[in-house]
């Protein structure tokens, strides 16, 4: 063999060989990159240039062209290098019989790294000599000397520093080799379990003082990075960008707190807060495309996923429940960009003998204390967000008139909206002021929709602004009433727009049902000669609502938020994915693929 074959059969992962003999070649190398642990017993060889920080490698060496795989090159390299690394740190631990996963016993002295951290946060309180546990994950290792290391560990969010010197460990103390043999195999993403005591270093640290040597309770055998910028692995590999990344955990321990302010909002107002299907035969309370399936009970029978709870929600405040809300997933088989997934979180809630006033008052009231509420955490516990930037007015918020505000802009006078041919004659009308999207999918509400988006919805990035009194035909669930000012049908409902995005819908209740047969009719009608698959999805009569209206549904007033948004709102989040636990839907699908090409 030329000594270029010599390093590429020792050195498979930097010629990037193909994935059917990766494997072979990872164990060849693994077990010939052994410690010499059987050659010497000494460990001083195993002590003697080990770098206590770890790194993911990636090879930087062209693959030659005569090699040639079925997988990119780039993914088949860092496939071996990381099988290669990973081996070696089993093959490590084992030397040292450290490749173990105990069990926990009892730990009567153990407590939490914050509660540590809060009970000696006076320096009069240290030193201490009360035995304390801690457990955590190593998130660095500095070694100073042969006979002392300083960990830094996480546990609950919060790092503390652990003292471990031979000099200061309990009788029996350990030997230096048996000391060495013990804190060698400790890298970086290693979960420990230490006894000590509380004392503070010369610096004022406070510290552990470990008077036993730490227990490793489950070792990292894949690296854990330094830093992570890299935004399609801080997605498929979530579990290491929120170790790594701290504005990742603080961004979802955000949107914990606020979803359990949401609730206390709804719950000091007595409000109950139930559950709704999810799975259902056929998917109302909005107009959007489900998804579709099927369940091994029902053979025959088509199911889909809630689009809105809506419907659910509103046959419970006519059994009676004056007052209910809800927080939880519905489902859109709709597109994905940076503000909508396909599956998001909503909170809705519906309050008997509410109108319109009412609904914005709340609104105003539960935005303003979710505003000081994340100003309030981010300051005090997730420093790493920004707080947000936008005022909220003092007094009342800024409201707009549907159809008035677009005339005015417009320089028109929009026809009957409520005729049939209103859509033809609105396009006329026009003439080329607004961007229309043309073709058989185009609606009137759609067409009204996308006026209000290019007109309207803009000025909310100077405040936030409530849009008004929509056209009727835009809120088939809503209560309608004739405007005084256009002499047009509108519905009595609101939008809450801020920075832009819409933060909340809302309005009185149609329950008349009558009335909402028709509006479900002519929701049906309208879409007649309409491709039978677009945006909206199937339209059907709900015989089930309507009959259930028919035992009398109070005045309503019924509210919807997206919780997604909010958070990004309050958490200064450019992309939904960011608040996400694990990305939108198409970071979700990847990370299986993603892992077998890892």
């Amino acid at each position: 063999m030329e000594s270029g074959q010599y390093l590429k059969f020792l050195r498979p992962y930097l010629f990037q060989l193909p994935p059917s003999r990766t494997a072979a070649y990872a164990r060849f190398f693994s077990v010939n990159r052994r410690d010499p642990v059987k050659a010497r017993p000494s460990c001083r060889s195993r002590l003697q240039n080990v770098p206590c920080v770890r790194h993911i490698y990636a090879s930087a060496v062209e693959k030659p062209t005569d090699v040639t795989s079925d997988q990119p090159q780039d993914v088949v390299g860092a496939s071996a290098s990381r099988q290669v690394t990973v081996e070696n740190r089993v093959q490590k631990l084992r030397d040292f019989n450290a490749l173990r996963y105990p069990r926990l016993g009892s730990r009567p002295s153990r407590i939490s790294i914050p509660n540590f951290r809060e009970r000696y946060q006076d320096v009069a309180t240290t030193p201490a000599t009360e035995e304390l546990t801690l457990e955590g994950r190593i998130m660095s290792v500095r070694r100073s000397g042969s006979r002392l290391v300083f960990l830094s560990i996480m546990g609950e969010y919060q790092e503390v520093q652990v003292m471990i010197s031979l000099n200061q460990l309990s009788e029996p103390k350990p030997d230096p080799r048996q000391f060495r043999e013990a804190l060698h195999p400790l890298l970086r993403g290693d979960i420990v379990s230490i006894k000590g005591t509380a004392m503070r270093t010369d610096a004022g640290e406070l510290t552990l003082k470990a008077t036993e040597l730490p227990t490793l309770l489950s070792p990292s055998l894949a690296p854990l990075p330094e830093e992570l910028t890299n935004q399609e692995t801080m997605v498929l590999k979530r579990h290491i960008d929120l170790l790594v990344n701290r504005r990742t955990s603080d961004t979802f321990r955000l949107r914990s707190h606020l979803i359990k302010s949401i609730r206390d909002f709804f719950h000091e107002k007595d409000f109950l807060e139930v559950q709704t299907p999810i799975l259902a035969d056929c998917a109302s309370g909005a107009t959007a495309r489900p998804f579709l399936t099927s369940a091994t009970e029902f053979p025959d029978k088509e199911l889909a996923l809630r689009i809105a709870p809506e419907l659910w929600l509103k046959r419970l405040v006519v059994g009676g429940n004056d007052k209910v809300f809800e927080i939880g997933s519905s489902f859109r088989n709709e597109g994905i960009d940076i503000t909508h997934n396909p599956e998001f979180t909503m909170c809705e809630f519906y309050s008997a003998y509410s109108n319109l006033a009412d609904l914005i008052s709340i609104t105003e009231d539960f935005i303003t204390r979710l505003f000081k509420h994340a100003e309030h955490l981010i300051q005090s516990q997730f420093q790493s967000l920004v707080k947000p930037k936008i005022k909220l007015p003092e007094k009342s918020w800024k409201q707009v008139e549907f159809i008035p505000a677009l005339e005015g802009i417009l320089d028109i006078k929009f026809p009957d909206l409520a005729e049939p041919d209103a859509l033809p004659k609105l396009i006329e009308l026009l003439d080329g002021r607004a961007n229309i999207t043309q073709g058989l999918k185009l609606t009137l509400p759609k067409l009204l929709d996308e006026l209000a988006g290019e007109f309207l919805e803009s000025s909310s990035y100077e405040q936030p602004l409530f849009i008004i009194h929509h056209p009727a035909c835009m809120a088939p669930l809503s209560k309608s009433f004739t405007c005084p000012k256009t002499g047009q049908l509108v519905s009595a409902r609101a939008e809450l727009f801020i920075e832009g995005r819409e933060i909340a819908n809302m309005y009185e209740e149609e329950n008349n049902p009558f009335e909402q047969r028709r509006k479900f009719e002519m929701q049906l009608e309208s879409r007649k000669g309409k491709p039978a698959v677009d945006d909206e999805g199937p339209v059907d009569v709900d015989e089930s609502y309507v009959q259930a209206l028919e035992h009398g549904l109070p005045p309503t007033g019924g509210w919807g938020c997206g919780i997604d948004r909010l958070i990004m709102l309050l958490s200064g989040a450019t992309r939904i994915g960011d608040i996400l636990s694990f990305g939108n839907l198409r970071n979700v699908v990847s990370i299986r693929q993603a892992a077998k090409e890892a």
